[in-house]
């Protein structure tokens, strides 16, 4: 019987805190962060990234949020200047040193202190779907005997 893989993906979500106002507030900065930081994991951008100014109605609230899809899944911010606080998220099929990613992160955005939660997603996605007809194949005709 074959050897069947499961499991998506990894997902690290960053809270930054005490991180340097000026990148937080800088639309082009944000946006080449998200256009060049895909090669640094070594994924694949498929797109270029959306970024944009957020003002709501909480004054202190406004930031930066951007995307950017990659073929692997996405990585997203959000910013918020005034409040000196980033969240990051990194969605990926592709495995990628998370350990290593938190540090480049926190260097590029000079935070102070985190919070880091890293999933592993998709407990029972099976990673190569030609194992699991196999299997499946397998248990029918066993089935059948």
């Amino acid at each position: 019987m074959e050897n069947i893989e499961y499991g998506f993906g990894q997902h690290l979500m960053m809270d930054g805190y005490g991180c340097d106002r000026e990148k937080l507030m800088d639309l082009d900065w944000i946006y080449d962060f998200l256009s060049r930081y895909p090669d640094e994991i070594d994924m694949t951008k498929i797109m270029p990234p959306y970024v944009f100014k957020y003002s709501g109605k909480v004054p202190e609230d406004w930031g930066i949020s951007g995307f950017v899809l990659i073929a692997e899944s996405h990585i997203s911010i959000h910013t918020f200047p005034d409040k000196l606080y980033l969240s990051l998220d990194i969605f990926s099929c592709k495995s990628f040193d998370a350990q290593k990613a938190i540090e480049r992160i926190k260097d590029l955005f000079d935070i102070k202190k985190v919070e880091i939660k890293l999933l592993d997603r998709g407990h029972e996605f099976p990673k190569v779907i030609r194992r699991v007809q196999n299997f499946v194949r397998e248990e029918r005709a066993q089935m059948t005997q």
